[in-house]
């Protein structure tokens, strides 16, 4: 870890909280400090995105997306990118077991920032801005370039 906390917010489909707390593990074992407002799919709650995940999108400097083979199909996890890139936040994700590039969320094909597997150092440098790279399941392929134009808001629209 660069020395600095970094708040983290997890997204992830409800069935993979395990996958959930496997990546815990793996970032607690990097020396990161976690505090858990992660929503696992065991403990369910009737809130909506705005009134429970906005306010932990808004503490985090990087939002974490599980790609699982069921994340694509998650509202919440749909919402929850679209929010964090709404607000400037650093969209990282990470393929979990049977996770694969036809997996990804709409909004996450749009908005991300990284891709990894799930090996520590890949994740510790996607999320500290190390790694802008976006990879394939296998972790050494990079992800076809994508035809997107991105620009920050404000900005005058690209020629």
């Amino acid at each position: 870890m660069s020395g600095e906390a970094r708040n983290l917010f997890i997204t992830q489909a409800d069935w993979d909280d395990a996958e959930l707390q496997g990546l815990k593990n793996l970032l607690r074992g990097n020396g990161y400090e976690l505090q858990d407002s992660f929503i696992a799919g065991s403990k369910p709650n009737e809130a909506t995105n705005e009134q429970y995940l906005a306010p932990r999108i808004d503490r985090a400097d990087v939002v974490l997306v599980l790609i699982s083979p069921v994340a694509h199909a998650q509202p919440q996890v749909d919402w929850a990118i679209e929010y964090a890139q709404q607000q400037d936040k650093r969209i990282v994700g990470v393929y979990v077991q049977g996770g694969t590039e036809s997996d990804l969320p709409a909004s996450f094909q749009m908005y991300a920032d990284a891709l990894v597997d799930c090996q520590a150092d890949r994740v510790v440098d996607a999320i500290e801005g190390r790694l802008d790279t976006l990879l394939m399941p296998d972790g050494e392929t990079e992800f076809p370039a994508r035809d997107i134009d991105r620009w920050a808001c404000g900005e005058s629209e690209p020629e």
